[in-house]
């Protein structure tokens, strides 16, 4: 029989800090069952996983390096470098991760933590000292695994420079996590400082095409010399015992907040949520009130209400607005790169690019699927909900269609016909992102898969894989034109076809899959042959 876990300290007595930590993982420890083996064996299976992960995405970054194109000798009027394009891509990352650090804290304390840890009379230092720590920490581990893999994969550089890149970028990203922790304890809001990650995200892309309109370029990354990574070693060090130091000064709310939203996301990542994990990284950093009211002028009847609630969404959430323009400038960038403006390069920028930006038009339609008080309000049936739904993205990726299409027709040289082909396929990613916004949970009643992640359903390759499959399906002529680079007449129309049938996709209310609904009919069919 496990013995019950109990404070460590006497009767009377307040324990400490560390002491009321052990005991909860303690008690924790003795409800989950979990054995040390168990644990070993986990993190065994983790390691072994990342490990399998990173060689995989080295062995393909390297040979993604030797089908690239020699770089010409003679240099077009709008160019940009390999090494210039890395620079650009870690700046985003960069932003990319101080966007995370507002979102998610960086220091937070969620579910039972928050609601018996911080009303105690102890040191909150000390019971927050491990969420203060675990973050940079992750922080400085995964942007060296990335920038590393970048320059070794991309760049080709030596195994002396790549470990002097990986040492600067884990510097960096540690540094980045610790200013966010310094703006947190000095009450700065988590909005802003998300704010400020959006910002240096979308500022990464226009710089790149300002860089190659004006022919400056780089010729590696950058990196610290070895006296100045020393420096800034001490440097963080020193930011982290100021970061200690200040962890009281952290009002409760905010770590309430932060907790609530990093337990929000490492429940949708384990699950593959992927849209309550948007919702929890978008509601996360979103402001409470607001100075100016919209008087939703363009709302003058039931469809006009829904297509406006969709726009509304969209332009209140500055996270999808910057996600849009830098999928925008995406093929713009690779197209512009000598050694990546090649069939392959472009069909998978101008395919990844467009599904990030579909993904940033739906939330409307998301939240909608999620709580749908509008669409049960309004005097609409569901297929029409959905049909209207497709409004505003189909009006976003329009402009994103006429900028990434025409950085491709200035690659092939035949603008206007490239154009015009994106402006055909504009309905195929309005109803992904409709049909990946409606598509159903996954069932978690029928057996179970082991996986890294955890045990997963049967089917949620199926689930996830609605709305992706029309973007796959739905685009085979824009697949054959960048492939042949080049556009006719047959295409346009097959597209529009194409386009025409994913909108009937999209409309449908049916739920499961084709195979799922034809052996529900064969089934009642037999049912009233019987009877």
């Amino acid at each position: 029989m496990t013995e019950p876990a109990v404070h460590p300290g006497g009767l009377g007595e307040v324990p400490g800090a560390r002491d009321i930590r052990r005991y909860t993982a303690q008690a924790a420890n003795a409800r989950g069952g979990a054995s040390l083996g168990s644990l070993l064996a986990s993190v065994y299976y983790a390691v072994i996983t990342i490990g399998i992960a990173i060689g995989m995405a080295l062995g393909f970054a390297q040979a993604m390096r030797v089908a690239l194109p020699p770089e010409p000798d003679v240099q077009s009027p709008l160019s940009l470098s390999l090494a210039t394009l890395v620079v650009v891509i870690i700046v985003a990352l960069a932003g990319t991760l101080v966007s995370l650090a507002g979102r998610l804290g960086p220091v937070g304390a969620g579910g039972a933590e928050a609601a018996w840890w911080l009303p105690l009379p102890v040191d909150r230092r000390g019971l927050l000292r491990p969420a203060a720590r675990r973050l940079p920490l992750v922080a400085a581990l995964v942007s060296a695994i990335l920038v590393g893999l970048l320059d070794a994969g991309l760049l080709a550089d030596s195994g002396p420079r790549v470990v002097h890149v990986v040492i600067t970028s884990a510097l960096v990203g540690a540094g980045i996590v610790l200013l966010a922790a310094l703006a947190q304890s000095r009450g700065v809001s988590r909005s802003a400082t998300a704010l400020t990650g959006d910002l240096i995200l979308g500022a990464a892309p226009v710089a790149a095409v300002g860089l190659a309109l004006s022919g400056w370029s780089l010729d590696e990354v950058p990196t610290l010399p070895w006296y100045g990574a020393a420096v800034a070693a001490v440097l963080l060090a020193g930011a982290g015992v100021l970061v200690d130091r200040r962890l009281h000064r952290i009002p409760t709310r905010s770590l309430r907040e932060s907790g609530s939203v990093a337990t929000q996301a490492v429940g949708a990542a384990v699950s593959l949520d992927s849209r309550e994990l948007g919702r929890a990284l978008t509601d996360g950093a979103a402001r409470t009130t607001r100075r100016r009211i919209s008087r939703l002028r363009t709302a003058r009847g039931p469809a006009s209400a829904v297509v406006t609630a969709d726009l509304v969404v969209l332009r209140r959430s500055l996270r999808h607005m910057v996600q849009l323009v830098v999928a925008a400038l995406v093929p713009v960038l690779v197209s512009t790169v000598p050694q990546l403006a090649s069939s392959a390069g472009v069909l998978l920028a101008l395919l990844v690019a467009g599904y990030v930006a579909m993904s940033a038009t739906g939330e409307g339609a998301r939240r909608a699927q999620m709580a749908p008080i509008l669409d049960r309000l309004l005097p609409l049936d569901a297929k029409t909900i959905r049909r209207l739904r497709m409004v505003v993205p189909a009006i976003a990726m329009l402009a994103w269609s006429v900028v990434a299409f025409g950085a491709v027709g200035r690659w092939t040289g035949d603008t206007t016909a490239w154009i015009v082909l994106g402006i055909a396929a504009t309905p195929v990613w309005a109803a992904a992102a409709v049909r990946s916004s409606y598509r159903p949970a996954p069932d978690w009643a029928g057996p179970l898969v082991s996986t890294p992640m955890g045990a997963l359903p049967t089917g949620v390759g199926a689930v996830l894989a609605r709305g992706p499959d029309l973007v796959v399906l739905g685009l085979l002529p824009v697949w054959i034109a960048v492939l042949l680079r080049t556009v006719n007449e047959t295409m346009i129309v097959v597209q529009a076809g194409l386009s025409a049938i994913a909108f009937g996709i999209a409309s449908s209310i049916a739920t499961g899959t084709f195979m799922e609904r034809m052996l529900a009919s064969q089934e009642e069919m037999e049912k009233k042959a019987k009877k």
